[in-house]
This record gives C-alpha cells, sequence and structure tokens, in this order.
C-alpha cells in the first residue's frame, strides 16, 4: 500500500489592529519561528518591528501595483500561497487584523480547502473593530454593518444602524463612497473618518459627507463611520419604511378606512390609480409619473397587507414571486440562452410561460381575464386565437369583413331593435380592433389618445366662449365648430387668430 500524500499546510496569522506591543506573545514566536513567512502587505504597525528583529518575510505588495482589480490581486496571491505551500510543504501566511474580519484571501483560501488542495490553521488576530468601538464609544449590539468601500452598494445600508465602511485608503475610493452614500443621506450628514485605531496614531475628524473626498489624510488603516440615522424623515426613501406605515394604518390603532378595505373593495381604486398613471405618461410629466406610480404602489401594498393580515401572503411573497419568474423567463440574460431579436424574446417567453402552466385550462381563452375593458378584452382575444392560427395574413379579409359589418349595422339602424343594433355595433367594433392589431395599433391606447383630444379642443371651444361672454347654452352648433376648427388648428401649430 502507498501512503497518501498529506496536503501542504498554510497557517494564517492574524497581526491584529494595532502595533507591535499590542501583539499577542504567543502569535510574536510563531512569527518567530516561521522558516516560510509571508505577508499580504507590509503596510501595518507591526511590520517595522519584524524587519527591526531581521526576522524574513515576502510581501505580495508588488502584486497591487501590477493588477488593476482587486479581484486580480487576491487570485494572485492565492496562487503564489498555495505553490509556495505546495513546495515548502508548511508556510506561514500573515494578514492585518483578525483573519476572518474583512479578509478576502482567507475566504478563497477556505475554498481551496474545501476543493482539497491545502490544510488550514489560524492564530491570533484582533480585529480593528474592537479599537474603532472604543475610538467612537458606541454599542455594537445596538446594530452594526461592516461593509468593503471597495464594493459598497447603497441599498444594502440600514441607515438605522451603526455603519462601519472599511477600505478607504485613497482619495479615489473615498470620492465613490461620498457619492454612493449620498444618494441616501443629506450633503451635509455627519461621518466621521478614523485612522490607526487602537495605535498611538489613531485620528478621528468629524465632517460632512460632502467633503469626504477632500480630506487627504486617508489610508489602508482609515475606516468611515455612519451614525444612525435619527431623523425618520430621512428613511421615507425606505420601502421598508413604506410597508411599515401601511402596516400600521390597517393596524388596530389604524385608519378605519384602510383597516376596512378588501381585495374586492380596492378593485376600483386600482383600476382608477391605473388609468391615472397613463394619463401622467401621456402627458410626458416626470413628475406626475413619479406620484401616480406611487399611487399604484400603494394599491399593491395595501393588497400585499390584506394578505398578511389574513395569513394567507405577504408583500415578501410577491416579490420573491416576481423576481423568480423574471429571472427564469430572461433566459438570455440570467443563462446562456441566446436571442437575436425581440421577437424571440417574445417567443421564449410565451414557450416559458406554457412550461410553466402544471394545469391546462379548461379552454383555451380562459386566461383572458374577462374583467378587462371590452376594447381590451377584444384585443387580447384575437392575440391569444391568432397563436392558434385563427387569424387573417393580411388586411384585404378585414377591409372585406369590415364592409359587411357596417351594412348589416346600416341594416339594423333602419329595420331593426336597439338590441339588434347594439349587436351589430358590437361586431363593428371588433372588426376595428382586428384591423388596428393588424397594423400593431392597440385600440386602447388609440381610443384613449383620441378622447384626450377631444377633450382639449372642446376646451379650446370654452375658453373661446369665455372670451366672447359666452357660455355653452348660448353658443349654437356653427359657432362651437368654428372654434373647433381653430383649436385643430392650433394643434397643428398653424395661427387661429383671434379665437
Amino acid at each position: 500500500m502507498t501512503n497518501k500524500k498529506e496536503r501542504p499546510l498554510i497557517t494564517v496569522i492574524g497581526l491584529g489592529s494595532g502595533d507591535w506591543e499590542q501583539l499577542p506573545l504567543g502569535v510574536y514566536r510563531v512569527l518567530q519561528n516561521a522558516e516560510h513567512l509571508y505577508l499580504r502587505t507590509s503596510s501595518h504597525p507591526v511590520v517595522a518591528e519584524l524587519e527591526r528583529e531581521q526576522l524574513s518575510f515576502i510581501s505580495f505588495d508588488d502584486l497591487y501595483e501590477k493588477e488593476e482589480q482587486f479581484e486580480e490581486v487576491y487570485a494572485n496571491i492565492i496562487e503564489k500561497l498555495c505553490n509556495a505551500a505546495d513546495s515548502h510543504g508548511h508556510v506561514h501566511y500573515a494578514v492585518p487584523g483578525h483573519p476572518f474580519v474583512a479578509e478576502t484571501t482567507v475566504q478563497m483560501l477556505k475554498k481551496k480547502k474545501e476543493e482539497g488542495i491545502v490544510e488550514l490553521e489560524f492564530k491570533g488576530g484582533q480585529s480593528f473593530l474592537d479599537p474603532v468601538f472604543t475610538a467612537l464609544q458606541i454599542d455594537p449590539n445596538d446594530g452594526f454593518q461592516l461593509v468593503d468601500a471597495t464594493s459598497l452598494r447603497g441599498k444594502e445600508l440600514m441607515m438605522t444602524q451603526h455603519i462601519i465602511i472599511s477600505q478607504v485608503y485613497d482619495a479615489f475610493i473615498a470620492s465613490e463612497v461620498k457619492l454612493t452614500l449620498m444618494e441616501k443621506y443629506p450633503d451635509h450628514y455627519e461621518v466621521t473618518l478614523l485612522t490607526a485605531a487602537g495605535t498611538e496614531e489613531e485620528k478621528l475628524q468629524k465632517l460632512p459627507l460632502y467633503e469626504l473626498d477632500r480630506v487627504t489624510a486617508v489610508n489602508n488603516l482609515t475606516a468611515l463611520y455612519v451614525p444612525p440615522v435619527e431623523d425618520d424623515t430621512l428613511l421615507y426613501e425606505d420601502f421598508s419604511t413604506l410597508r411599515e406605515v401601511i402596516a400600521i394604518l390597517r393596524g388596530p390603532n389604524g385608519c378605519p378606512w384602510d383597516k376596512k378595505q378588501t381585495h374586492q373593495s380596492l378593485k376600483k381604486y386600482l383600476l382608477e390609480e391605473t388609468h391615472e398613471l397613463l394619463d401622467a405618461i401621456d402627458e410626458e410629466d416626470d413628475e406626475h409619473i413619479a406620484e401616480e406610480l406611487g399611487d399604484v404602489l400603494l394599491q399593491v401594498l395595501l393588497h400585499a397587507q390584506i394578505g398578511e393580515d389574513s395569513g394567507y401572503f405577504t408583500i415578501n411573497d410577491v416579490i420573491r414571486t416576481l423576481t423568480e419568474k423574471m429571472i427564469r423567463r430572461h433566459p438570455h440574460v440570467f443563462e446562456d440562452v441566446a436571442v437575436e431579436s425581440a421577437d424571440e424574446v417574445s417567443k421564449n417567453w410565451e414557450a416559458i410561460k406554457k412550461e410553466e402552466k402544471t394545469d391546462a385550462p379548461a379552454a383555451f381563452l380562459e386566461d383572458v381575464p374577462v374583467s378587462l375593458p371590452a376594447l381590451m378584452e377584444a384585443f387580447e382575444l384575437q392575440k391569444k386565437a391568432a397563436k392558434a392560427g385563427f387569424d387573417w395574413n393580411d388586411d384585404a379579409p378585414m377591409w372585406k369583413k369590415w364592409q359587411e359589418e357596417m351594412a348589416e349595422w346600416l341594416y339594423e339602424i333602419k329595420h331593426g331593435t336597439t338590441e339588434s343594433m347594439k349587436k351589430e355595433y358590437g361586431d363593428l367594433l371588433f372588426v376595428l380592433v382586428n384591423l388596428g392589431r393588424y397594423y400593431k395599433l392597440h385600440p386602447e391606447e388609440s381610443l384613449l389618445m383620441t378622447n384626450r383630444k377631444f377633450r382639449r379642443r372642446f376646451q379650446y371651444i370654452e375658453k373661446g366662449l369665455q372670451k366672447a361672454e359666452q357660455t355653452l347654452d348660448q353658443a349654437s352648433l356653427a359657432e362651437m365648430d368654428v372654434l373647433w376648427e381653430a383649436a385643430k388648428r392650433v394643434e397643428k401649430g398653424e395661427d387661429a387668430g383671434e379665437n
């Protein structure tokens, strides 16, 4: 039998956050006896003493100069460490602070261990957090976040907690941090720069956020402290705040109107708010669009809160379901599926939807909601039927059908009843919807545009009559028609005279 080769060993040493005198005796002895010692960086207060002790070591500082991205630096460090460990059997690797606090290379080494490439052991290491908490005189138990300045994302910040941002090591990073924070905090919000915490060189500097990148005294030992917000209005942009407001409104001491609402009672409001949003979009008024989107979001949150109060679902279920659906239905974005056009995306979308349907509908058109406005329902019914091949390939038969339906409607107007006229009128509208669909025109959108045009022109008539000191009741059809034509000329940019 052959002996299984032992995996090489890497001893990871935490140098702590302070100077030489704060280094534990046991760690000092490990460093003294380390035959093959590697440092992630020599920019640490302990390293100067190592040099005075004439201890031999290899630093990876040169990799920071060669590579542009930290990911590449760390990957090279791990590769060199593993190669050295394979050659020597055992090497020591010293990192600033604690090995498991803000140390990416250690996490990468853990993966190498999981892959069976190396063995790991850990020695010492006081994290920089202890002296930071002491210097700032804060209690992390009140709520605390530690984030990396080089990968800072505003959406992950909890503004009600103490936030420590590490690796604010130069003016460029400080500027990036400032811009990210200013998306959530006021420009003048007071923050604290903390350098060399726990050492004789410790320095705290309070300053407004907007001045963060104007400070020159930042280095690899600099961290930024952002205190919890005390002004509740600063949290109004946070989704969790809005969710809490809705929960309070429907809670025991909430609003009587909100508390009595049901899914059924809110239906009409969702419809109203949706149409008001469409109005804002057509007006091309961004501020109005933002306001109306908020009103639509309110309806979503109210329905979600009703679901949560009933114990059936929460807004988290809504968000999770939507997120899963978006990822699942966009394999060309989140997977390796290739597409060449928007039409191909739509085909894939429909195919994925079909796969998701575990229970086939009782009828092909069953998934077209009957609650849609009639024009929209007609459009969706025709679109759905077209997918089954029940559709004309060109518009000539549609125009012929239009003429037939027009003749039948005219006949019913002369000879039929109200009900028969209504039936033929509906058939005529249905053909019109089909014609619009052929030319890629949505009936609801088209009719809304005409409605708004009529509203504008009629308002022009009212204003014109007011100038002439007339009312609608007093004006004749001919007088109103003159103003109508003037309104048309105004819309076309032509001179409408004094009317």
